[in-house]
């Protein structure tokens, strides 16, 4: 570096100098080199767009940069009223605080950043975090008010960051910068614990001894001081060196950014801000520039003498050659380089690991240095003895992907699973009413909280909170099913339909029982267990795998060796992995000579994994071809003569694929597409290939976990529910048409060579709307597509818009599923309220689906009700995988669960309402399974006093309905026992009428286990009745009661009855929920031989 002029060129400030572009992670590297030589303070290293700046930023972090810090810029419109996208605020603040606070060495930013105003705290030293300590004292209105100041919302239950809650001594919240939400304890004013909780779960998960907060967002009175609207060009100190990647390119992005806030500003009207308050003009951020130190990357092809060449070298190119791999590992120990391979994964390290020992033994092997880390690319220092750094990614010819460090949010299982009032509930005995709230009753001196259901002729039925377990929420499949009909309390009628419902279902289920038992009993083909070819092919794969993905292809290998035909269901997402699943099996099959057949049931589908299957399988001897209506009939005749003879390995094709003129030499494993979306002939089809052929059907529709496990040795299933951990973050906003907006984000798109969806709500209306919408982009290409066009028009629409000849697509919700079209990253949806969440959801799944960044724009009508607007900001808030996805994901489960067993039961899902039906599967299922489906016995149990959860404990009605739903349907002592903790650990320790709740429901339990019918409880007495049958081990309940001040007295011998006195101190419940619980044990209490001493009418 020093031999390079870099220092002595940039000795002074303002001094300026040039240096020719770096491959791969050299600009990286060169900002590391920089910084260790303290050529400035902080190094400023600025990109062009902002996934230039993550790859930077991630590139940095792989290569060891201590104190790296990226200040993305803002993704919000100009004058929006706040930025909905909180993770790159939040990463904002986490840089301008470490930057204040002198901790950042290194920063990576983008020219449009730089320019941005944001409030910043006057001087710098400032920290911006709050610290948390235990055993510091924090009084809980200050740490409320505090929260409040640093842009926190309160909520009754945290689930993203932002998000903090109060309730008693414990304080619940969602900071940037933690893996999960935090947990403080507090006793008074002082910290009694630090804790980190599982966002989903609600649970504790680790202890810590402090933490720092970050404020949300770099707004409002949160930071400490005096705070001024600054740009990060007035903030930086200066020492600081700027790094320009594009220097020409960087002034023309901010005059960009000035005549953007200014338009924005114009359309806004009288009484918004200066365009001077949001963004630095131009001209003042150049002065600012030109003062720093600045060294600028020369534009490729750009002649300028001066410029500093630095001597790092593309690396060289191994396209999936291991012979060649193999040569330049021997090359780079010749030159005596040390040579580093990055890769993204542990799996990744060995299966590369396992390569270079078969090619170049272990000796070779040895000498490479295997690392896990993301690299945008690799490079070589050109000077012999120095290195040479490679990229799994280059070495296997992969696409890169950046490793984000994402914020992961999740609705919590109350609110994925929360009965509102108003919904409609079904009681399983009663049929469906209407959920009306929460009523505490008082009931023979005990006070507990009731259900209050509405049926028809406007009787209601009070349900206790220990009978919850009989209540299921009534919701259809999609958001457009009609309400219910509620029905009559001691009717017929609900019974009748339950009954034809379980018939239904058990007609359904038997068959599906006897084909299973068909197949296993069929012989079937063992493939070979994994070859090197197969570990070389996985390696190629161009993401990581999540633990989901890689559970299912661990299970297809395993039937794929099994002697026995395999079919398996994998579900999972669009994008969640299915179809690099389907690619290994594929590929494990041809290796033993047989012949693949993928159906799909669109040829837009079987195009699209024609393309992917050819790409994965490209450096291997497998030849992958296509059927379908739009091959030519001498292609067809071609293709089929070729599966004749066995030419062709892998054929990807519609439902042609399963015309008996279609004929195979030896076909092995059939690979099936969304198999609901086929007639009932290509069903009946696929039947007489289960009992011989291996198959493998793949679904974008979820299956609900539970019905998942009753399915169990009925039909062998994987489902992939990990999202991918990488996809990059869709920016979502809710509007009001407003045609310069619009009209800037069709702009943006084309701008970068992209394409946009363009989705209405309403067949009869799309061309009103593609008029509208064609007026602000008339030079575009543009095509309208949805489900009542002849079907050959409508592909014929659809392949053009995947090839690219289309620029806009203008269409309906046909888009929803299945269409996989990397260029499309920006999506408008017009009358976006009339979509339910999960559709949305799905909708958006078509954009950010590459590298680029995606848009997606809800636009509603002005007057839009608050409730669906609300509904809406769910997307826009959660912009990638985290709560929305787990809320959307129960709305696609319902659909899941209908499609499992099959179509026909559509009609009863509904009628009854799909958790319902859900349930009744399952009942039906473990009674086929022969397995109990009886509920588990109670005994009848009353306590004296309150016995509820107040609200001051638990806030928040849906929260509390969830929590009652799931002790009714408790059925273990341990289980309770575990309840109380969870209680104890998200809301502090228990109040007397919550822990009155859970003793009852621990005595419900115990109490049927030790035949009690009947137990009546209060604080100086209970009694306990006995079943006629029952014949309680009287010696081992003297046992239990031993040492403690109990009165034993026998009121009845047949059926047994007892009453038990308080003698001391203690409290009456816990003793005797622990005496029946050593009496419902008998195992444990062998050993205790001391009785209690009898006294008149006692024991």
């Amino acid at each position: 570096m020093r031999a390079a002029g870099i220092p002595e060129a940039l000795s002074r400030r303002g001094a300026r100098a040039s240096v020719h572009p770096l491959p791969g992670a050299g600009s990286a590297a060169l900002a590391l080199a920089l910084d260790d030589l303290a050529v400035g303070t902080p190094i400023v290293l600025v990109a062009d767009t902002p996934e230039r700046a993550e790859a930077l930023h991630e590139d940095l972090l792989t290569l060891g940069a201590g104190g790296a810090r990226c200040y993305p810029q803002r993704e919000a419109l100009p004058y929006e009223d706040a930025d909905p996208h909180i993770e790159i605020e939040a990463q904002r603040v986490d840089a301008m605080g470490a930057l204040l606070g002198g901790r950042c060495r290194i920063l990576t930013t983008t020219a449009r950043a730089l320019a941005e105003r944001a409030p910043i705290p006057v001087g710098h030293g400032t920290s911006l975090a709050l610290t948390i300590r235990r055993g510091a004292s924090h009084p809980l209105a200050e740490l409320g008010r505090r929260l409040e100041e640093m842009g926190f919302g309160r909520t009754h239950t945290v689930r993203e960051v932002g998000d903090y809650a109060i309730r008693g001594g414990i304080v619940d919240l969602f900071p940037f910068g933690h893996p999960a939400p935090l947990r403080i304890e507090l006793w008074g004013d002082e910290v009694e614990s630090v804790r980190r909780f599982d966002a989903l779960t609600q649970r504790s998960t680790e202890t810590l001894e402090s933490v720092e907060i970050l404020p949300i967002a770099l707004q409002g009175p949160e930071a400490p001081g005096d705070v001024e609207r600054r740009a990060l060009l007035e903030t930086l100190p200066p020492t600081a060196l700027v790094l320009a990647l594009d220097p020409a390119g960087g002034a023309r992005a901010r005059e960009r950014l000035w005549d953007e806030v200014r338009d924005a500003r114009e359309r806004v009207g009288t009484g918004a801000e200066p365009a001077e308050s949001l963004v630095l003009p131009p001209s003042e951020g150049e002065r600012r520039l030109a003062a720093f130190r600045r060294l600028e990357f020369t534009a490729p092809g750009q002649a300028r003498p001066t410029a500093i060449r630095l001597p790092v070298e593309p690396p060289p190119a191994i396209d999936r050659d291991m012979k060649r791999l193999v040569a330049e590992i021997g090359t780079a120990r010749a030159r005596g380089e040390r040579l580093i391979v990055f890769c993204d994964n542990d799996g990744q390290v060995e299966r590369l690991e396992e390569i270079l020992t078969e090619r170049g033994g272990a000796a070779l092997a040895r000498d490479v240095a295997l690392a896990i880390g993301s690299l945008s690319g690799g490079f070589r220092v050109g000077v012999p003895g120095t290195l040479l750094v490679l990229t799994d990614h280059e070495v296997f010819r992969r696409r890169y992907r950046r490793h984000r460090v994402r914020l992961r949010g999740a609705a919590t299982i109350e609110s994925i699973a929360a009965i509102e009032p108003g919904d409609y509930v079904v009681h399983m005995e009663h049929g469906i009413g209407r959920y009306m709230g929460l009523q505490r009753v008082e009931v023979r001196g005990e006070t507990i909280e009731t259900m209050e259901l509405r049926y028809a002729d406007g009787e209601i039925l009070r349900l206790p909170h220990y009978r919850l377990d009989l209540i299921e929420r009534w919701s259809a499949a999609g958001s457009d099913a009609r309400p219910p009909a509620v029905h009559k309390l001691g009717r017929r009628k609900w019974k009748q339909l339950r009954s034809r419902t379980v018939a239904a279902i058990e007609a359904t289920a038997v068959e599906l029982l006897q084909l299973y038992a068909r197949r296993k009993m069929s012989p079937g083909r063992a493939f070979p267990a994994e070859t090197a070819w197969q570990r070389e092919m996985e390696s190629a794969f161009l993401y990581d795998e999540t633990p989901d993905q890689l559970s299912a292809w661990e299970a297809v290998r395993r039937d794929l060796e099994a002697p026995v035909p395999m079919d398996r269901l994998v579900c999972g997402d669009v994008g969640f992995g299915k179809t690099e699943v389907a690619i290994r099996a594929a590929f494990k099959a041809v290796q033993d000579g047989a012949q693949v057949a993928v159906l799909a049931p669109t040829t837009i589908l079987a195009d699209q994994h024609l393309a992917t299957f050819r790409e994965r399988l490209a450096g291997f001897p497998v030849h992958v071809d296509g059927l379908s209506r739009f091959r030519t009939p001498r292609e067809q005749r071609e293709v089929i003569a070729g599966l004749e003879a066995g030419t062709i390995d892998i054929v990807i094709g519609t439902h042609r694929l399963l015309s008996r003129d279609v004929g195979f030499r030896d076909l092995g494993l059939l690979i099936v597409d969304e198999e609901q979306r086929f007639g009932v002939r290509q069903k009946e089809r696929l039947k007489e290939y289960r009992e011989t052929v291996d198959v493998l059907t793949l679904t974008a529709t979820p299956i609900p976990r539970t019905l998942h496990l009753a399915l169990g040795g009925l039909r062998d299933l994987s489902t992939i529910r990990t999202p991918p951990r990488n996809r990059m973050p869709i920016i979502t906003h809710v509007l009001s048409w407003d045609d310069g907006i619009l009209e800037e984000a069709l702009r943006r798109e084309f701008d970068r060579g992209g394409q946009v969806f363009f989705v209405h709500d309403r067949v009869e209306t799309i061309h009103a709307a593609a008029s509208r919408v064609e007026r602000l982009m008339p030079e575009a290409r543009a095509a309208i597509a949805h489900g009542q066009m002849p079907e050959r028009e409508l592909e014929d629409v659809m392949h053009r818009f995947v090839r690219g000849e289309i620029d806009l697509l203008i269409c309906t919700s046909i888009i929803e599923n299945g269409l996989d079209v990397p260029s499309a990253n920006t999506m408008i949806v017009h009358r976006a309220h009339n979509f339910g969440l999960a559709q949305l959801y799905q909708l958006r799944g078509r954009v950010g689906r590459s590298h680029r960044r995606a848009y997606c724009y809800l636009v509603v009508p002005s007057d839009v009700a608050p409730d669906a607007a609300e509904r809406l900001r769910v997307l826009e808030h959660h912009t990638e995988l985290g709560s929305g996805y787990e809320v959307a994901l129960k709305d696609l489960e319902l659909r899941g669960a209908g499609n499992l067993l099959g179509g026909e039961q559509s009609g009863f899902a509904t009628a009854v309402g799909i958790e319902t039906w859900q349930r009744l599967v399952e009942s039906t299922l473990r009674r086929l399974k022969g397995e109990s489906s009886d509920p588990a016995p109670r005994a009848r149990v009353s306590v004296d006093g309150e016995s509820f959860l107040p609200d001051d404990y638990v806030a928040g009605s849906p929260v509390k309905m969830h929590l009652y739903r799931r002790l009714a349907r408790l059925t273990k002592w341990d289980e309770v026992k575990a309840f109380r903790a969870e209680l104890e650990d998200r809301f502090g320790r228990l109040p007397p009428p919550a822990a009155r709740l859970l003793a009852a429901a621990e005595l419900r339990i115990l109490g049927a286990s030790i035949g009690a019918d009947w137990i009546r409880a209060s604080d100086e007495d209970a009694r306990i009745s006995f079943e006629a049958t029952a014949s309680p081990r009287l010696r081992l309940l003297t046992n239990a009661l031993a040492d403690r001040q109990l009165h034993v007295e026998v009121r009845r011998l047949e059926p047994l009855s007892l009453v038990l006195r308080r003698a001391g101190t203690e409290p009456l419940l816990p003793m005797l929920v622990e005496a029946l619980g050593i009496l419902a044990a008998p195992g444990r209490a062998e050993a205790k031989e001391t009785r209690v001493p009898a006294t008149a009418g006692g024991v």
